[in-house]
Order: structure tokens, then C-alpha cells, then sequence
């Protein structure tokens, strides 16, 4: 099994960056390059995913389209959220995103990302020198995504939103601002 880990700083309350890693346009926002979307077979396919939901995805990885399924299997907001794969390629993926205060203006996201590959011999090779890389890469470019949404003034419009700057009261309730 791989553990990878990311942390990412943000400039941007809690609640905000806790909903945007929860958003399904982030997450594609974050993955134009696979030409990834989500399918509709009974899961989440907008919006933010909440616990017991699911989603599937699918995307290009290798040149080859691959179709993944996860759950939330755990959260607690806006401290942490755990996914999990459900089907896919992997042997077995889980996803847990961690959120802490900074500062009054800033939040650290930690990720710890684990899989098993595939293939169980082959996978291993694979693994240490293929899937490690590439899977941190996507990580990083994920979280890239996140930090610039979170710190934009277009970070509504991915929370369903927009009412939140004007309503400068909402948006405080709901911890965005």
C-alpha cells in the first residue's frame, strides 16, 4: 500500500475550503486534464457530496477511460472528511482530507491519499515507479485547485452560492466569510 500525504495553506475560512474539497466542480475543475466527469448511476453528479453519498467518476489515466466510485464513509465539518473507493480500478483507495485553523485568515488542509494498485506483483513495481508519482501529482494539482478557488472571489459560484456576497450575513453563518 502507498500513503501519500499533501498539505496545502489557504488564505480562506475553514468552512469554505472544508465545502470547496466537497464540491464535484472543484474536484473537475481540478482534473480538465483527464477529462473527467461524473457519471449518473444513482450517485452525487453536482454539488457538494455529504456522508453516505456517492459519486462516480470517470476519467483518462494512461490512456485508458476508467470509471471510479466513492463514498463518504466518514465527516465531521468542517474538521475532516474521509472517501473511499467503492469500485474501481484500485485493489482498495481511501481519501482523508484534514482541516485546521491557522490563523483567523488561514486553514491547512492535510491530505492523506492510500492505495493498492491493481495488479498485486506487477502492482508493486508499478507502484514505487509509476503510480506514486502520478497520483501525487494529481494530488498537488487537486489542491492547487482548491487554494485558488478558495482565495478568488469566484468561490461562490462552486458552493451554489452566490447570495453569499451579498448577503454578507449568510455568509458568516455559514462560516464562508
Amino acid at each position: 500500500m502507498v500513503t501519500l500525504e499533501e498539505i496545502t495553506r489557504m488564505r480562506a475560512p475553514i468552512a469554505r475550503c472544508f465545502d470547496l474539497a466537497r464540491s464535484v466542480e472543484v474536484h473537475l475543475a481540478g482534473n480538465v486534464h483527464s477529462g473527467e466527469s461524473t457519471i449518473a448511476t444513482g450517485g452525487v453528479t453536482s454539488g457538494l457530496i455529504d456522508l453516505g453519498q456517492r459519486v462516480t467518476w470517470r476519467a483518462r489515466h494512461f490512456g485508458f477511460w476508467h470509471n471510479l466510485t466513492s463514498e463518504i464513509t466518514a465527516m465531521d465539518r468542517p474538521a475532516s472528511f474521509q472517501d473511499t473507493m467503492v469500485s474501481g480500478i484500485f485493489q482498495f483507495m481511501q481519501h482523508d482530507h484534514v482541516f485546521r485553523v491557522v490563523s483567523s485568515d488561514e486553514t491547512e488542509m492535510k491530505d492523506v491519499f492510500r492505495f493498492t494498485s491493481p495488479v498485486p506483483l506487477l502492482g508493486r513495481l508499478a507502484e514505487t515507479l509509476v503510480l506514486r508519482r502520478y497520483m501525487q501529482a494529481l494530488l498537488h494539482e487537486r489542491n492547487s485547485v482548491i487554494k485558488e478557488i478558495a482565495e478568488s472571489n469566484d468561490w461562490p459560484a462552486y458552493l451554489g452560492n452566490l447570495g453569499a456576497l451579498v448577503d454578507l450575513n449568510s455568509c458568516r453563518r455559514k462560516g464562508y466569510c
